[in-house]
């Protein structure tokens, strides 16, 4: 007869009534010991399954318990090593020690999340491809076709991870199209790339943890980690994308977030030294890489560039993938593909957070792709993308005050251009928003704390992909009467 091995805490005393709900029961027993200290902080629960041996009861009771416990912050799971009790003296207000991350709330409110701006896109929306191009009438025909009968399997809960066909195919998809093998079992569908990076951030960092972004960069990823109480440090970068000798320079980090195939802001491509140094750096540091691919599909000289995650051998690299950039960003559909010993743990807290995904689109999707639609509409994408960048570097203005020619564009869907002070950058960006041309500024994407001089951090930030040629040649001619240019 098996022996059910000792637990590593002592939870005797714990009574379970079968005539009332075991899961409440169980959790609210938990919870009593965590709050009065018989479940110190940083205590490691025993298993599910031995712990619903000693109880003699189910183990989905005892999940359900320990997902109420995650879910209000009473315990936390710990990649690859269990189930641990909160340490619950962190969320409690104490005098900060010298070297402590600061308050979350001011860490919050320092990295402020700006919104996408709403609406029908203009030039020079950042971050909207050209949805005017989607073929809705085929969407629209998958779509009717799946909920005019849909199977009763799939009306019901999913699995969190995602629909497995889609999962099969967005596998497939990533080995063909990105040389990026992996495993279905691998790949969590998420509701856009936003919230992929949030999972990142929820699962890998503990407050007080040293996370490194680029810097400028991707202010809403940014946030996503500042909500985790991360401790965000700001890499700086060069020609080559993000400057390694910097990341390593930032002692106990152990975690970065990057956008290697077309940095967000700057453009810059992560040049391949770099790439293997960043490779190298997680390995040395036992870290983790989270890989933003936000618009890898778009690649305007020789075929897309392979992920950062195709060369890792260590299974450190986290890649986030997003449908928005091919289709539109209404969509929110994305995934994540994950290194094998993660996998598990984040389709648990994706059923802890939403159980999984809305099915519809994850069908939709499935079929999309199976049929080659997905396929042709990617080339349909680049090409657009392609010729609208064109008509952008064939009509902008040869030589504009304080601002610098307009750089060499491989990728992406924008370019950054770079201007001589904050003052010049402000007085650009001013313009043009008042004569109804939507422009970022450069100088938004840094973090506050960042040495770089203010003056350095100026530039423009333009999307070329929102709209068609025709309305870029009518936006520059705009810009030129705002900017009191003239014409060559």
């Amino acid at each position: 007869m098996p022996v059910t091995p000792p637990l590593p805490v002592d939870l005797s005393g714990i009574r379970l009534d079968p005539g009332a709900g075991l899961s409440r029961q169980l959790y609210q027993a938990l919870r009593e010991r965590i709050l009065d200290g018989r479940l110190p902080g940083n205590t490691r629960l025993p298993a599910s399954r031995d712990l619903a041996s000693l109880l003699a009861i189910s183990r989905n009771t005892v999940t359900r318990a320990f997902d109420q416990l995650y879910a209000e912050g009473y315990i936390e799971g710990r990649v690859g090593n269990g189930t641990y009790v909160a340490d619950l003296a962190l969320t409690r207000p104490a005098t900060p020690a010298p070297h402590c991350a600061p308050a979350l709330g001011a860490v919050l409110q320092r990295q402020a999340l700006s919104m996408p701006v709403a609406g029908a896109p203009r030039a020079f929306r950042i971050g909207v491809p050209a949805f005017d191009l989607f073929p809705f009438e085929t969407w629209a025909r998958l779509q009717a076709r799946f909920w005019r009968r849909p199977s009763p399997a799939r009306l019901g809960y999913g699995d969190p991870a995602g629909d497995r066909t889609l999962r099969e195919l967005v596998a497939a998809y990533l080995r063909n199209g990105r040389g990026l093998a992996c495993d279905p079992r691998q790949i969590v569908i998420t509701c856009g790339a936003q919230q992929a990076i949030s999972l990142c951030a929820q699962l890998l960092v503990r407050p007080g943890d040293r996370v490194a972004v680029e810097n400028p960069g991707y202010r809403a990823a940014a946030h996503a980690f500042a909500a985790a109480g991360a401790d965000l440090r700001g890499v700086p970068l060069d020609g080559e994308g993000l400057d390694t000798k910097a990341l390593s320079a930032i002692e106990g980090c152990r975690l970065a977030y990057v956008t290697p195939s077309h940095q967000y802001p700057t453009g810059v491509t992560l040049s391949l030294a770099r790439r293997l140094e960043l490779l190298e750096w997680a390995e040395r540091q036992d870290g983790w890489i989270v890989e933003d691919d936000y618009d890898g599909e778009y690649r305007y000289s020789g075929t897309p560039l392979a992920p950062l995650a195709a060369l890792d051998r260590q299974g450190r690299v986290l890649y986030v993938g997003t449908f928005c950039k091919i289709a539109f960003p209404a969509l929110r559909l994305g995934y994540l593909v994950l290194p094998p010993a993660l996998a598990e743990a984040f389709a648990q807290r994706q059923a802890v957070e939403m159980r999984h995904s809305e099915i519809g689109n994850q069908a939709v999707m499935a079929e999309f792709i199976a049929a080659g639609h997905f396929q042709r509409h990617v080339r349909r994408m680049r090409q657009a993308a392609r010729q609208r960048r064109d008509a952008l570097l064939g009509a902008w203005p040869q030589a504009i005050p304080g601002c610098a020619p307009l750089p060499c564009v491989e990728a992406g869907l924008h370019l950054c251009v770079r201007v001589d002070s904050l003052a010049r950058e402000r007085e650009l960006v001013s313009a043009a928003r008042a004569a109804g041309v939507e422009m970022n500024a450069l100088s938004d994407y840094w973090l506050e704390d960042s040495a770089e001089p203010g003056d350095a951090r100026a530039g423009l930030v333009l999307g070329f992909a929102a709209v068609p040629e025709a309305q870029i040649v009518e936006a520059v001619q705009v810009l030129r009467r705002a900017w009191r240019l003239r014409n060559e």
